[in-house]
């Protein structure tokens, strides 16, 4: 009698500027998407890889970690941001991949800038929980509206005192009346794991050394 071969490993990688300088680090490591992957026009989300024993899947980043923490995916490239943010119990991110380097900032209007500090803030950020543990380790108590877009335009429009958003040049800021006042993390992508599938599936902790040899 036969045995079926293993369900292919499921990577999860995000949309966007990440994933561009992720793919040549990806190929080092092994995992080469096919070429309807690379397809413009495609509006396909899952992907063969030329191993036949990986699948991709590309999602939004946030998704990345909810997919990976709860077993969907078994590993996926995501930022730091996005893990400090969730801090899931099941998600580990044992390599420092070195690409996407940006911050997450506070920023506020430039007159505003230097004002003495408030006990309560509202704040507008699509990162609720780094943000309040930012202003809780300063005694302050911060109200946050949760966007996803177009952070710049709440102070101006009075929806937030302030913001917390990822920086990488800061020309949106200045561009949008905006100074940085305070950075609250510095970021890298990195390489994610289902904690359960490191223990149990060997070609999950191949998949970290892989990662870990690719990284120059």
């Amino acid at each position: 009698m036969s045995i079926a071969p293993p369900a292919p490993l499921t990577f999860a990688v995000p949309k966007g500027r990440i994933l561009d300088e992720a793919l040549p680090l990806m190929a080092r490591a092994g995992v080469v998407p096919d070429a309807e992957f690379h397809d413009k026009k495609s509006r396909a989300l899952s992907f063969a890889c030329e191993n036949s024993q990986m699948r991709l899947i590309r999602v939004r980043a946030f998704d990345v970690a909810t997919f990976v923490a709860h077993g969907a995916a078994q590993a996926g490239i995501v930022g730091s941001d996005v893990v400090e943010e969730f801090a899931y119990a099941d998600l580990y991110a044992p390599v420092d991949l070195a690409i996407g380097h940006c911050r997450l900032s506070v920023a506020e209007p430039a007159g505003q800038s230097g004002s003495a500090p408030a006990s309560h803030l509202r704040v507008a950020s699509k990162y609720p929980n780094l943000t309040r543990r930012h202003y809780e380790r300063q005694g302050v108590q911060a109200e946050v509206v949760k966007l996803n877009g177009a952070m710049e335009l709440a102070p101006g429009l009075g929806l937030a005192s302030r913001i917390v958003d990822l920086v990488s040049t800061g020309k949106t800021l200045k561009d949008n009346g905006l100074v940085e006042t305070a950075t609250i993390l510095q970021i890298s992508a990195r390489l994610i794991v289902n904690r359960a599938a490191l223990k149990t599936d060997p070609r999950v902790a191949a998949l970290v050394e892989a990662f870990r040899s690719a990284v120059v």
